[in-house]
């Protein structure tokens, strides 16, 4: 069965305050979806990438990605939905009846590397579903009303990152339930957590940060510079 990737960029990104959709916004002299875009398109594992985009600027997306090399991996961008899940289900509505396997990954995340893609498709191959995290830095804190509630032990904590990597079934079962019960998770290991599902939890790389505020898409270009 292949291997799909579900490239997110439909979110609007108020917090980077710019006026263009965030996964349009430029790194580097190409919009930030172009980045994860060609990562995606150099991992052998991933067969084929759609791109979901906000359904109100699809034409400047499709118009942004025809100028980018296509692997022959690329299909047509997909309309996304309001709510992160409305946009994963989208794209799974997309996909040919032969992919058994999906990658799900933000576009706000424009340094994930080849070699990280491959070792989560490869573990969630093995269990059912694996996501990329890095282990917590800092102590964290459970708060509630301005109060401290719990501290976690750190050593259990892991900053969850994309892609997220299921058995397309297992996924649109977790979508399916979550849709019936009125949850939404903040990101699609939450909506498998749901259903008791093991997931696979592969340590990535710090770089791998997502695009949220202005200071992360400075902190981007100066890695970029490093970099090369």
């Amino acid at each position: 069965m292949r291997v799909a990737a579900l490239l997110l960029g439909a979110g609007r990104g108020e917090r980077l305050r710019h006026a263009l959709p965030k996964a349009l916004v430029p790194l580097d002299g190409q919009p930030l979806i172009a980045h994860a875009l060609a990562t995606l398109e150099a991992t052998p594992e991933i067969d084929l990438v759609v791109p979901v985009v906000p359904e109100s600027e699809q034409r400047a997306f499709e118009s942004a990605l025809a100028v980018l090399h296509d692997s022959g991996k690329r299909w047509p961008c997909v309309p996304g939905g309001v709510e992160r899940q409305d946009s994963v289900a989208a794209g799974l509505r997309a996909l040919p009846e032969d992919v058994g396997w999906v990658a799900v990954h933000d576009a706000a995340r424009p340094r994930v590397r080849v070699a990280d893609v491959s070792r989560v498709v490869a573990a969630a191959r093995e269990a059912g579903a694996a996501i990329l995290a890095v282990p917590a830095a800092d102590t964290l804190k459970r708060v509630r009303d301005g109060l401290v509630v719990e501290t976690p032990p750190r050593s259990e904590c892991w900053a969850a990152q994309t892609p997220q990597v299921f058995a397309v079934d297992l996924l649109r079962d977790a979508l399916g339930r979550a849709a019936a019960e009125g949850r939404r998770g903040s990101d699609c290991s939450q909506l498998v957590e749901a259903l008791g599902a093991p997931i696979r939890v592969v340590e990535g790389d710090p770089g791998n940060f997502k695009i949220t505020a202005p200071r992360d898409l400075a902190l981007a270009e100066a890695l970029r510079v490093t970099d090369s």
